[in-house]
Formats: C-alpha cells, sequence, structure tokens
C-alpha cells in the first residue's frame, strides 16, 4: 500500500492507495495559511488519521508528499513555491522527523504528471507533460513513467516563462501584472484561472471583478468579451504548448486544475496548436486528465515505488 499527501495552497489531501492503486482512504481539510509549523502539523495530523484507520497504528514507513515549489539541490530548502511561507525551509527534513519516517517530495505538477503516467490518460505513452491550469500554472515531466525534474529541479516550469510570440495587446497587459516570482508577462498570468479572470476585469477596466467560473457562466448567455477572452485564452493555451512542442516534443500533454475542466478548450486548443508548432503540424494532442484533481495526490502516492 502506498500513502501520498497533496499539500496545496488552499486544501492538503491524503490518499492511501492498496496494491491494485484502489483509493481505500482520503480526506481532504483546508490548508494552513501563512504558518510553517501549523503545515508540518497538519500533515502529521492526516498521516495519524490515515495509518490509524487503514493499519490501526500511527507508524508508517513512508509517504510521498507533492508541494508547490521544489527542493533545492543545493540547500535542501523549498524553493519556488507560491505558498511563501515553506520557501528557504527544510520543510523534507522537519516532516521527516515528525513522522519518524522516510518522506519522498515532489513538486505537485511533477506529480500530477506521475499519476497520469503511470495509470491515468498518459499511460500509453513514453514522454508526458502534465500541466496543472488552476490558481498557478505549473507543468511536469515524466518518461518513461519516471519523474524527469532536471539538474536545478524546474523542469517543466512552464509558467515562469514569458507568453511566447505577445502582440501588442498581451504587451500591454503583460506590464500591467508582475508575477510572484518578480517578473512580467509569464505564461501563469494569462492561462492560471486567476490570470484568466484578471484579463478579462482588465478589459472592462478593472471595472468589474468577476471570476474565471463567472465569467464562464456569462459567456453561456451570450456575453461578448467573456466569449472573446475565452477565445484569446485558448489561442494563448495553443501557443504556449506549441512552444513546449517545439522544446520537448511529448507523446501527450495532460491537463488539470479549475481551468482544465472546460471541455471546449481541448478542441479549440489542438485545432489551434498546428499554428505554433515548427513544421505546421502536431500530432501531439493535449486531454483532460484522467484523475482530475485527484492526480496531484495519486503521484504523490506513487513516489513511494
Amino acid at each position: 500500500m502506498k500513502i501520498g499527501v497533496d499539500l496545496g495552497g488552499t486544501k492538503t489531501e491524503i490518499i492511501v492507495l492498496s496494491d491494485d492503486n484502489t483509493p481505500i482512504f482520503s480526506k481532504r481539510i483546508a490548508s494552513p495559511r501563512n504558518e510553517y509549523s501549523a503545515t508540518i502539523q497538519c500533515i502529521v495530523n492526516l498521516v495519524k488519521e490515515a495509518s490509524t484507520t487503514v493499519f490501526g497504528s500511527h507508524n508508517v514507513d513512508s509517504i510521498g508528499v507533492a508541494t508547490p515549489g521544489a527542493v533545492s539541490s543545493t540547500s535542501q530548502l523549498i524553493k519556488n513555491s507560491n505558498s511563501v511561507w515553506l520557501n528557504n525551509k527544510p520543510f523534507h527534513t522537519d516532516l521527516s522527523l515528525a513522522l519518524n519516517c522516510k518522506v519522498y517530495i515532489a513538486n505537485d505538477a511533477n506529480c500530477m504528471a506521475l499519476s497520469e503516467a503511470c495509470d491515468g490518460a498518459g499511460s500509453n505513452a513514453n514522454t508526458v507533460f502534465g500541466i496543472i491550469l488552476g490558481t498557478g500554472c505549473g507543468a511536469g515531466i515524466t518518461i518513461n513513467k519516471h519523474i524527469y525534474a532536471g539538474k536545478n529541479g524546474v523542469a517543466g516550469e512552464w509558467g515562469h516563462n514569458q507568453l511566447p510570440w505577445m502582440n501588442d495587446d498581451e504587451l500591454i497587459f503583460a506590464k500591467t501584472q508582475t508575477c510572484y516570482c518578480g517578473k512580467n508577462g509569464c505564461i501563469e498570468q494569462f492561462l492560471s484561472g486567476t490570470g484568466f479572470a484578471r484579463y478579462y476585469n482588465f478589459c472592462n477596466g478593472f471595472s468589474t471583478n468577476l471570476k474565471s467560473e463567472e465569467i464562464f457562466a456569462i459567456a453561456d448567455t451570450g456575453d461578448v468579451l467573456a466569449n472573446k477572452c475565452i477565445e484569446l485564452y485558448e489561442v494563448r493555451l495553443a501557443k504556449s504548448l506549441g512552444h513546449i512542442i517545439n522544446i520537448l516534443d511529448p507523446d501527450i500533454i495532460v491537463a488539470a486544475g479549475g481551468m482544465s475542466n472546460i471541455e471546449r478548450i481541448y478542441h479549440n486548443v489542438n485545432k489551434h496548436l498546428n499554428n505554433w508548432v515548427f513544421g505546421h503540424e502536431s500530432a501531439t494532442k493535449m486531454v483532460k486528465s484522467q484523475h482530475g484533481d485527484a492526480s496531484g495526490v495519486r503521484g504523490a502516492a506513487w513516489l513511494n515505488q
């Protein structure tokens, strides 16, 4: 059996998978905000509850944890996390000591990609590029069902590259937004759910403050601006993925996160990909994740293999 924990900015989830990868215990709670020690204790409490329920004991040999950011190969501290209270902390060491067990840690997007590569939408592919289109915009890479994290642990961090082939309108918007990483024009500022909503409200001169789900709802009623913003989102997603295909050329792209639940984007993005891939043809397609928002926690459990 395998235990996985997905530590997110808004929720923390635990899962126990049987030997045939069937979930036999799961629980999701709100994540502590801005408190490092409370974050550690939150995970400890979940692991104790899961292990007591499933095994009848607090003792476990190992767990896998999906985290925002990555463990620095130089300092062994967390870096690049949008849950900023984790940055520059020995999270791996502290959690291992608190649980008295071995802890495997990987970036949450890498865990999502691993889950989908092992027994999800990318299970028949050799190279999977897994993208998360949620509050942020991350991605992970798996090759032959193993995470490829890279020398610096940042392989797949497409969200903090600049949106490629920006037009004048996109350049203007980019100058008004500064990403938490300190740069302007990041893909995350356009393709995350918050970025999509911010662009719509920007087009309205910020006279509105709608969330992404509200924008999609009014698009269904025929709102012209909402539909235009969705069309632009699809093109931006296609050219951002075209950039990835030109570099990595994955077999498949698997999408998760809130924005991935918009069914129309798959047809339209795959149609647009040919415009941005070198040679103007793309056999690589974007598909929806099989395990949805459980992909991250399932992938964390797979880290135990």
